[in-house]
Order: C-alpha cells, then structure tokens, then sequence
C-alpha cells in the first residue's frame, strides 16, 4: 500500500496550527501533535527535522495563505481599507494565525520562517504602492505592519476590546480597522 505524503503532511500541519496556537511553542507536544494528526510521532521528525522546524512551517503556511490569498484588487486608499476587512475577516475566521504569530513572539528570539514570509510580505507591499501611487516602501512597509497588527489584536487581546468598549463587536472592529487604514492610506499617499 503506497503511503500519501502529501496527505499526512498535511494532517501533521493542521495538528501543529491547532496544538502551537493552544499551547505555544514551550507548551506543544509533539505526541500531542501527532495524536491529533492520527499518525506517528515518527512522521513529525521525517518530514519536519524536529519541533522547531514543524512550527516554523505550520506559522509560514498560515501567514502565507494570509497574504498571498487576499489580493488587493482596486486602486487608492478605499481599496486598501478593502484589503484591511478581508485580512480582518480572514484572521477572524482563522483566529490560529494571530495566536501562531503572537506566540512566536512571545517565545522565539527571531522570526521562523523569515526568509519566505519575507517574500509575501514584500509581495502585499507591492501591491499597496501599485494602489496608492507614489507611496514609498517604507510607508508601504509601515501601512501593511499596522493592518496586520490591528486584525491581529482582535483574536489576541480580546478583553481589552471588553474592559475598553463593554462587549467584543465584531462588526464595529471590523469598520475601525478598515476606517483607520484608509486614513492612513490618504495620509501616506497625499490624497485628500
């Protein structure tokens, strides 16, 4: 019987998102990973090296699917705030992502993964210079750092959102983040 690959690694990916977003790095068990995934331990070491490796690759495939999957599809500051909702309704349907990266941060001296994340990252800022015409790569850099840093907060510091506003809304979140980035968009890119 041929053994699907591509299938376990996949199962294997899916436990360590969940079980590293619970957990984090320090608190993650590889058994516990591989009991999620229904396959062996053994497999986690084959196909990944070790744990380090395997949260490495399961944070750069969600912030991978988060960027590459959510093009920025007009041009001007509207169509950036556009993008802001879809990566905000993103996050929100995939709240394992903003945990991941929080995590990372908490517990990893440097960024996993950061050559190919880089890549993406570099992708989205290209994409919102082509959408806010004359923006510089650095304010592009800044715009799309803070669009992730506010979508993320929703799904990592929820009861901020309740101390500070009496109950979590959803909506008006969503409507803030988006309002706030098309701000910055015509601050950053001269439109009045």
């Amino acid at each position: 019987m041929a053994w699907d690959t591509d299938a376990t690694k996949a199962k294997l990916l899916d436990a360590a998102v969940s079980e590293f977003s619970e957990r984090g790095f320090s608190g993650a068990r590889v058994d516990d990973i591989a009991k999620r995934a229904g396959c062996n331990k053994e497999r986690i070491y084959f196909y990944f090296g070790n744990k380090a490796k395997l949260f490495e690759a399961a944070l750069t495939r969600e912030l991978g699917s988060a960027l590459g999957d959510l093009p920025i599809r007009e041009s001007g500051p509207a169509a950036v705030a556009e993008f802001a909702g879809r990566y905000f309704d993103f996050v929100t349907s995939h709240p394992c992502l903003a945990r991941l990266a929080a995590w990372e941060g908490l517990e990893r001296d440097n960024p996993v993964g950061a050559e190919k994340r880089a890549i993406h990252a570099a992708g989205k800022v290209m994409e919102i210079r082509t959408a806010l015409s004359g923006i510089s790569e650095a304010l592009a850099e800044d715009l799309l750092l803070t669009i992730i840093t506010l979508c993320h907060a929703w799904m990592t510091s929820q009861n901020v959102h309740v101390v500070i506003t009496g109950t979590p809304d959803q909506a008006r979140r969503r409507s803030a983040i988006m309002r706030t980035t098309e701000l910055l968009a015509r601050d950053t890119s001269g439109v009045s």
